[in-house]
């Protein structure tokens, strides 16, 4: 593990965190927000191991017994909450590991630190318990709130804290740490990034899936057989690629990876910014079957199809109204 140093994007979140301890106005209360993936877990562990640092800077030494503590997990003064139920976060849970537990001094630490992840899954009564600590909080108690979805919190409790919003990084950096640190090769990495769409994890976990690899070689496949397949033929195909419903998402975003690449090349006429380079022969047939209006409207398709199945909408009727797009564009 490296300090902060190590962390990929999240500048404008570090240089906050950071501040906060150089000028001692450390919160009580956070709520780390951003998609699954995306780094809170990483960025509020590094953030409590800073603070618990016997060298007492910016950055975790990483060498004292308190940073080699955390690292290991077992941190008398770093508590990471858990939870039985896998969709919800109780009272009992929360009274028995925060709020009966705070009012007992740290073992041998500047300050006691409650790690609460997957915050969303609170039930409003275990908001209420985490509420009353925050209101009024022992000097040496900080609350970390890890959330995909702030909008669950209420709203008594999110204007009691400091709210941190990760934000997507930046493609280049999420490929360039696919390649360095990963070991990727490029154009993997080129598509692994643009499919996470600034989510280090998500992508990190892309690199390393021979299930994504699979995934990827078959919507390909899809999509360069979808004029000589009938109908009832790719709704099969999808159907059988989607057995398991989550799929079906990340098929969608790698269809509108394409199309946006087919876009660009009719667009540019050239390679360097394609997702898929190594499909160019194909990418171009395409480029010159295609009007711009006609792939605008296959993209918007797509995003049209996923909106629907969140909906539930009839999967066959939905990827039939996709692939009729796709084929008349």
């Amino acid at each position: 593990m490296q300090g902060f140093d190590g962390v990929v994007g999240h500048e404008e979140i570090i240089a906050h965190l950071q501040n906060a301890i150089r000028l001692d106005k450390v919160s009580h209360a956070y709520i780390f927000a951003g998609e699954h993936g995306s780094g809170k877990k990483l960025l509020s562990s590094l953030f409590a191991m800073t603070l618990q640092c016997e060298q007492h800077g910016i950055e975790p030494c990483m060498q004292c017994p308190s940073c080699k503590k955390a690292m290991s997990r077992n941190h008398p003064d770093i508590i990471n909450v858990t939870h039985e139920k896998p969709n919800s976060i109780g009272i009992e849970e929360i009274r028995e590991q925060l709020v009966d537990d705070v009012g007992i001094k740290p073992y041998n630490s500047p300050y006691k630190i409650y790690i609460v992840n997957d915050a969303q899954k609170l039930t409003l009564q275990a908001q209420n318990a985490i509420l009353k600590t925050i209101e009024e909080p022992p000097v040496y108690a900080i609350i970390m709130l890890l959330t995909d979805n702030a909008d669950a919190f209420l709203p008594t409790i999110t204007s009691r804290c400091v709210t941190l919003s990760l934000k997507p990084v930046a493609d280049h950096l999420v490929k360039d740490y696919l390649m360095d640190r990963m070991h990727i090769p490029d154009y993997q990495a080129e598509v692994d990034a643009s499919f996470a769409q600034g989510n280090i994890g998500k992508a990190a976990k892309a690199a390393t899936s021979a299930e994504f690899e699979e995934l990827t070689q078959n919507a390909l496949h899809l999509l360069k057989a979808s004029y000589d397949m009938e109908m009832y033929e790719l709704i099969d195909a999808i159907k059988n690629m989607s057995q398991e419903k989550e799929n079906i998402y990340d098929y969608l975003d790698l269809f509108s990876m394409w199309f946006r690449d087919v876009l660009l090349f009719k667009a540019t006429r050239e390679i360097d910014n394609l997702v898929f380079k190594q499909e160019i022969n194909y990418i171009r047939e395409r480029a010159q079957k295609s009007s711009y209006e006609g792939l605008e409207q296959i993209i918007d398709a797509v995003h049209t199809a996923e909106n629907r199945l969140r909906a539930n909408v009839n999967f066959d009727l939905t990827m039939e109204l996709l692939f009729l797009t796709i084929r008349e564009n």
